[in-house]
């Protein structure tokens, strides 16, 4: 009868692990769709360049 190493024992812990990471990431994701989808995915005003958004043309203010 075989038996289990210390190396398939430490592979299926490594496994178990990346299996835990990876549903951890995509609740992450979900969560985040989520909350993109509740404040409109975007607070630029429509009709602005999102890029654009929020820069002041012209001689910036000095620094103190």
């Amino acid at each position: 009868m075989a038996r289990s190493t210390p190396q398939t024992q430490a592979k299926r812990k490594r496994e178990l692990s990346k299996q835990e990471q990876r549903k951890a990431k995509q609740e992450r994701r979900a969560l985040r769709k989520e909350q993109k989808a509740q404040n409109g995915g975007s607070s630029v005003p429509a009709g602005q360049d999102p890029d654009l958004y929020g820069i002041v043309p012209g001689p910036q203010p000095p620094r103190e």
